[in-house]
């Protein structure tokens, strides 16, 4: 099948690090899947599964040994994107570039809570000045959703997402910048939207 989306060699190698982790590598293919949207851009989930879950329909391509598996209901959306590297805070994490967008009907809008307090603020201003920036290359942005205790709830839009595959996500990268920055935080979690329909702007205690 001719290429879908263009994985960079850097991410590649991000990808091929963490898949090392997995219990038996060998049998696993990378997902990805457009899960929704936000602000105008798709979302998107990546995951190892089964070589077995393949179904027909799916797009299935190598990158040498290693199947990447785009759903068929995602095809065409992704049809033409990069998978590549981006840094933030000295953490490599995957960010899709997709010049494919949603139709206007299909952006989220999120409620916010109150960012009028002292610690809101700091966690604004480290993303505007550090985190915004970096990801902006990208056509990606962060903004702080709600802060509760010690976590910040951050929603990640236009080219980024926060990846599913453990250590190698860009909201790890976030949550670094702001838990260094910050003190009061300890936690970081991404509520980026990714269901079309109802949603809450976010959940105590989810991870």
């Amino acid at each position: 099948m001719s290429e879908v989306i263009r994985v960079t060699p850097a991410a590649l190698e991000v990808v091929r690090k963490v898949l090392a982790d997995e219990p038996e590598p060998e049998g696993l293919a990378l997902w990805l899947e457009v899960n929704g949207s936000a602000n105008g851009a798709y979302t998107y989930d990546l995951w190892f599964g089964s070589k077995s879950q393949i179904r027909p329909g799916d797009a299935q391509q190598l990158e040498g040994d290693l199947p990447i598996v785009i759903p068929e209901q995602s095809l065409e959306r992704v049809r033409g994107a990069v998978l590549d590297v981006n840094q933030i805070a000295g953490e490599a994490g995957l960010v899709v570039i997709n010049a494919n967008t949603p139709p206007p009907a299909a952006a989220q809008v999120l409620s916010r809570g109150d960012l009028t307090g002292p610690v809101a603020q700091r966690v604004l201003e480290v993303l505007e000045r550090d985190v915004n920036p970096q990801i902006a290359m990208h056509g990606g942005r962060a903004a702080l959703v709600a802060v509760e205790g010690p976590i910040a709830y951050v929603e990640m839009s236009g080219g980024c997402q926060g990846c599913g595959m453990a250590r190698a996500t860009l909201s790890q990268g976030i949550a670094v910048a702001i838990t260094d920055a910050v003190a009061e935080i300890s936690e970081v979690v991404d509520v980026t939207d990714h269901m079309s329909g109802m949603n809450p702007y976010f959940e105590p205690g989810m991870t």
